[in-house]
């Protein structure tokens, strides 16, 4: 999939509200799969909200997609860990078929023009791990 046009889906968030893939084009994307019940998904959203709360990625649209769980459990999720990342909610893991999920978590970076350029499976260590890939879709 890397270097072919990522996937477009519509995803509701934890109001409710749809979103789409396409909401974002002409802005650089990256997209998280992650579950509560993953332990390298949760040793990384710290370092995902430091790169959605960093001022030199104005631009980048970050977005984490839960995969199965309620709204009600992801919510306390990211109030029990200080977290304010945009989530949406694949309850029935068509997006996460969609995108050919090796496990979780993954992530998918996408550039302005809607290409795939990068996807790393497993979690991140650190922010600066994140940065050094985010180069690749500037």
């Amino acid at each position: 999939m890397v270097g072919e046009p990522a996937p477009n889906f519509i995803l509701p968030d934890l109001n409710g509200q749809s979103v789409s893939l396409s909401d974002f084009d002409g802005k650089p994307v990256l997209i998280n799969f992650w579950n509560t019940g993953c332990p390298p998904c949760r040793k990384e959203m710290p370092y995902l909200q430091e790169i959605y709360d960093y001022d030199i990625y104005h631009e980048l649209i970050l977005l984490t997609i839960n995969i199965g769980e309620s709204a009600t459990k992801v919510q306390g999720f990211l109030e029990d860990n200080h977290l304010s990342l945009p989530v949406l909610l694949d309850s029935d893991g068509a997006v996460t078929m969609k995108y050919g999920m090796p496990g979780i978590p993954t992530t998918f970076f996408v550039d302005r023009e809607g290409i795939l350029r990068d996807k790393v499976i497993g979690g991140f260590p650190n922010k600066s791990s994140i940065e050094s890939r985010l180069s690749k879709i500037p």
